[in-house]
């Protein structure tokens, strides 16, 4: 009797372990992709871009078969935009034996997590970072399916020499990696037209009371005024200009332009110029697509959702081509052209986009946007 329930209890922790073998089994076919990005923060709703486009992306992935069979898995990973905090988020990524990142979105905070991904042979595509240092180190697991700050600054500037045409030019910039380095890219073009700045000038992420910056700007006779940052300074720049009187055109990067600009700066954003990328969700090719997010009461017209979406195409298509080997992936990458929802894409040796085009915009009160160029 003994021995018969001893054979029994035998049988049954085997077929326990069997079960949880192949759950086990199952749970590692899954091929898991970080959405590394702001959650949290004062740009979060960037973040909010990313993670809709990245999560619609792996959810009609798997909703046509998966990648052989085998289903991607979104793992969202919030860095707040905050280099120092983005660091921690890559070595989660390479503590959880995850090959894959979509993101991240600020350049600031993609700088320092791009290098330990590399170094760990992970591949990242960001949709958003767009300083050019972030691919300019030889890495070989690092893209971005957006362009760069060489060529959104170039953009604007020729768009403020050719059309706006100021008398004074004075650029602002919030001293971080991204709106740094597009100022720099906007004063170099500027000073290639001719026209030198009045002012270049930084102030500090966070900052509220603008008020003896805009009287520098009024003293200075700043008639064109571009500013190289997000959305959360700029809108009170707008605000505060206007209840002092400073008449300006202004002009920002893709990181202001958003709805909550509007909340901020209120009837003073209207006529202010914004380079972006062009916009996808026009596209007829992309209407079943756009539908889609619709359906889920998602907006698909913000400039990184659809950049996200590629981000994460072009990582399962070419899994699909090569298998889940992140070095082949990586390879597979470079070498290879990709149909997406933002055109057919082939990266550079460094991992940038071989061709990308910013659109210059007016933005206006009720946060819609009409093309200025």
């Amino acid at each position: 009797m003994k021995l018969r329930q001893n054979l029994r209890r035998s049988v049954l922790v085997t077929a326990v372990a069997g079960a949880l073998a192949a759950l086990s089994a199952a749970a590692s076919a899954d091929i898991r992709i970080a959405i590394a990005g702001p959650i949290t923060g004062p740009v979060a709703q960037y973040g909010d871009m990313q993670m809709i486009g990245a999560e619609m992306a792996i959810e009609r992935i798997n909703a046509a078969g998966g990648i052989k069979g085998e289903k991607l898995v979104g793992v969202k990973m919030d860095d707040a935009c905050e280099p120092k905090q983005a660091p921690t988020v890559a070595n989660k990524v390479v503590n959880d034996g995850i090959k894959y990142v979509v993101g991240h979105l600020c350049s600031g905070a993609t700088k320092p997590a791009s290098a330990i991904y590399d170094e760990n042979d992970i591949v990242m595509v960001t949709p958003a970072a767009t300083n050019d240092a972030i691919t300019a180190g030889g890495m070989k697991t690092v893209f971005r399916t957006i362009g760069k700050d060489s060529q959104q600054g170039p953009t604007a500037g020729r768009f403020i020499a050719a059309t706006l045409k100021p008398k004074a030019l004075a650029i602002i910039h919030d001293k971080q990696s991204y709106g740094q380095g597009i100022a720099d890219q906007v004063r170099v073009t500027a000073e290639a037209a001719g026209i030198k700045p009045v002012m270049f000038e930084g102030i500090n992420k966070g900052d509220t009371d603008f008020s003896a910056l805009i009287t520098k700007l009024k003293q200075a006779g700043a008639d064109v005024i571009y500013y190289g940052g997000y959305h959360p300074e700029l809108g009170l720049l707008l605000r505060q200009a206007a209840e002092q009187g400073l008449k300006a055109k202004w002009m920002g990067p893709e990181g202001v332009g958003n709805k909550d600009l509007n909340a901020i700066a209120g009837d003073a954003v209207e006529g202010l110029y914004v380079t972006l990328p062009q916009d996808f969700s026009s596209e007829p090719a992309n209407a079943a697509l756009v539908q889609a997010f619709k359906d889920k009461k998602q907006d698909p017209t913000g400039p990184f959702v659809l950049t996200s979406y590629a981000a994460v195409q072009v990582i399962a298509d070419s899994i699909a081509a090569v298998g889940n080997d992140p070095k082949k992936v990586a390879e597979h990458l470079h070498k290879s052209s990709f149909k997406t929802p933002i055109g057919e894409l082939a990266f550079t040796a460094s991992g940038d986009l071989k061709d990308f085009k910013f659109v210059v915009y007016e933005w206006h009160k009720d946060a819609s946007k009409t093309p200025a160029q």
